[in-house]
C-alpha cells in the first residue's frame, strides 16, 4: 500500500483516525522493536542516496557533496546514536521521594504523545523531514509528514523512503500546498512539529491552540556574528563564507550578518576575499553553491541588496546574478543601517552584511535590541569576552570560534527561543519533545501513612501538622 497522499486526496479525518487507532498499539512496542524500525529506515536512506542527490539537484541544484554532507550524513549520526540509547531512555527513571511520603516510590515513565505531524520546510527538505521522523518513531509516535511543495523531487524520494520503511498506519507522507497543511492542521494531531519562518509558525501555534497540541516550532531570525580585537581573523573568515554561503545562504542558522570593530572592517574584508578565491568564484554564481529554491525567493534576493544600495549599502564582493540558473553569488556588504530591509528580515540567501561598532559592549546591545536569535557566533581568543557575551545575551544555541556545526552533535540540545523557536529536539532532547513524561507515585500499602492526616483535625491532628510543617520548613 503506498504511503503517500496527495492533493486530490483530502480525507485528512481517515487518516488521521486510523493513525489513532494504530497508535494504541504503538505505545506498547519495546526498544528493539523501535530500533528495528530505525534499522529499516536507516536501510531505506542508504538505498534512495543517489536518488535522492539527483532529486535535490533537479530541485535547486543543491551539490552532491552538500546532500551527502548536510542531508544524509546527520540522519545516519541521528539514528546510531538513539539506537545506542533508546533502550536506557525508554526506561522509567527513579526520583527521590520527600517527606512524610518516604516509604512510597516515586517514577517518571515516558510514553508517546500518539499521532504527530512533521511539517518540513524546503530548505534542507529530507535531513528536516526525516530526523525529527527519526525521535519521533523512537518515542512509540504515528507520523504524519507534510514535505515542502517547493521541492517536489524531494518529497516524493521521501514517499518511497516511508513506504519501504514503514505500513501507513505508523508513518504516512502527504504530498500538496497549503490548502494540504490548513486541512492537516485540522486535525487533532497530539503534537505538532514545524520548521519554517518565524510568521507562518505563529499560525501553526494558532491552529494547535484549538486542540491544546503540544508544538515544537524550529523557526529562525537573523543570528548575528561577532568578531572581537582577539579573534583569529583568516579562521574566522573562513568558517563565516563556508557557514553562509552553505545551501547559498538557505539555512536557519547561517551567520546573518557579521558585529565587527569598525577599524580593522578593511583588514577582515580582505581575509574574506582570499577566503572565497580557495572555494568559490567572485565573478559569478559557483556550480558549487546551489541555486536559490524558487524564483520568488530569487527575485526576493534581488530586491533585498537593490534596496540596501539605493539606501547607501556597499557591495564589497560579490553580487552577479545569474538570471538561468537562479544563482546568486557570495556577496558581502557593508555600510548598512537598520533601515534597510537587509537588516530587517532574516536573509536566507548568499548576502552577508558587515555592521561596525565600537566596542564589545555595542556588539551586545545590538543584539539584545532585537529579537532573540536561534544562533549567536562569537570568534574571540579572549575567555573574558566569551563570557560576558554569553552571560548578557539570550539565542538559542551559539558556536564560539565556529558557525552551524553545533546543530551535528547529538548531545546538544537544538532548538530557538521566543520568535526563533520554542522546544528542543535532537538526540534526548527530541526523544523527550515526542514524550509525555508521566509522572507515577507507587504507596507503600501495608499500612496507611496518610491516614494521620485525614479530618476531623483534632487537637492532637493539629499538633502533628504543626511538628510537619517545622521539619518541612
Amino acid at each position: 500500500m503506498e504511503n503517500t497522499l496527495h492533493s486530490v486526496d483530502l480525507s485528512f479525518s481517515a487518516l488521521y483516525q486510523k493513525q489513532l487507532a494504530f497508535s494504541h498499539s504503538l505505545r506498547l512496542t519495546s526498544a528493539k522493536e523501535r530500533i528495528a524500525k530505525l534499522d529499516r529506515l536507516h536501510a531505506a536512506v542508504s538505498a534512495h542516496e543517489e536518488a535522492l542527490i539527483e532529486a535535490m539537484w533537479a530541485d535547486f541544484k543543491k551539490p552532491s557533496v552538500e546532500v551527502k554532507l548536510t542531508e544524509l550524513a546527520p540522519l545516519y549520526m541521528e539514528i546510531k546514536h538513539f539506537k545506542k540509547n533508546l533502550s536506557k531512555w525508554m526506561r522509567p527513571k527513579k526520583v527521590s521521594n520527600h517527606f512524610p511520603f518516604l516509604l512510597g516510590k516515586s517514577r517518571i515513565h515516558y510514553e508517546p504523545k500518539g499521532v504527530v505531524l512533521i511539517i518540513a520546510p524546503w530548505n534542507y527538505p529530507f535531513y528536516l523531514a526525516l530526523a525529527p521522523l527519526i525521535a519521533a518513531v523512537a518515542a512509540g509516535n504515528a507520523v504524519t509528514i507534510k514535505p515542502s511543495e517547493f521541492t517536489t523531487h524531494t518529497a516524493k524520494i521521501i514517499s518511497k523512503v516511508i513506504a519501504s520503511a514503514f505500513t501507513p498506519d505508523e508513518v504516512q507522507v502527504v504530498e500538496g500546498g497549503i490548502e494540504v497543511s490548513q486541512a492537516l492542521l485540522e486535525q487533532p494531531f497530539h503534537h505538532i512539529f514545524f520548521t519554517g519562518s518565524t510568521p507562518v509558525g505563529r499560525e501553526i501555534m494558532k491552529a494547535a491552540a484549538k486542540h491544546l497540541a503540544g508544538v515544537t516550532l524550529e523557526l529562525g531570525g537573523k543570528s548575528p556574528a561577532i568578531i572581537d580585537e582577539s579573534a583569529d581573523l583568516p579562521a574566522a573568515a573562513a568558517k563565516l563564507m563556508w557557514g553562509k554561503f552553505l545551501n547559498a545562504g538557505q539555512t536557519c542558522i547561517a551567520p546573518d550578518y557579521v558585529l565587527i570593530n569598525k577599524d580593522m572592517t578593511t583588514v577582515f574584508m580582505a581575509e574574506l576575499e582570499k577566503a572565497l578565491e580557495t572555494f568559490e568564484s567572485k565573478s559569478k554564481a559557483s556550480v558549487d553553491m546551489s541555486a536559490i529554491v524558487s524564483e520568488r525567493h530569487y527575485q526576493r534576493m534581488r530586491h533585498l541588496l537593490q534596496d540596501a544600495t539605493e539606501k547607501g549599502a556597499k557591495i564589497l564582493l560579490g553580487g552577479h546574478f545569474d538570471n538561468e540558473n537562479r544563482r546568486l553569488s557570495p556577496t558581502v556588504v557593508t555600510e548598512v543601517t537598520s533601515d534597510m530591509l537587509l537588516m530587517q528580515e532574516e536573509i536566507f540567501g548568499p548576502i552577508l552584511p558587515l555592521v561596525g561598532v565600537k566596542h564589545t559592549q555595542d556588539a551586545i546591545d545590538h543584539i539584545n535590541a532585537n529579537d532573540k536569535p536561534l544562533a549567536l557566533y562569537v570568534f574571540s581568543r579572549n575567555s573574558f569576552k566569551i563570557d560576558q557575551i554569553l552571560q548578557q545575551t539570550s539565542s538559542g544555541g551559539s558556536c564560539i570560534n565556529d558557525v552551524v556545526v553545533h546543530i551535528t552533535n547529538p548531545e546538544l540540545p537544538f532548538g530557538g527561543i521566543n520568535q526563533s523557536g520554542l522546544g528542543n529536539y535532537h538526540g534526548l532532547a527530541g526523544f523527550k519533545a515526542f514524550s509525555h513524561e508521566k509522572s507515577v507515585f507507587h504507596q507503600f500499602t501495608r499500612f496507611n501513612v496518610n491516614k494521620m492526616l485525614y479530618p476531623p483535625y483534632g487537637p492532637q491532628k493539629q499538633k502533628l501538622i504543626k511538628w510537619l510543617m517545622k521539619l518541612i520548613k
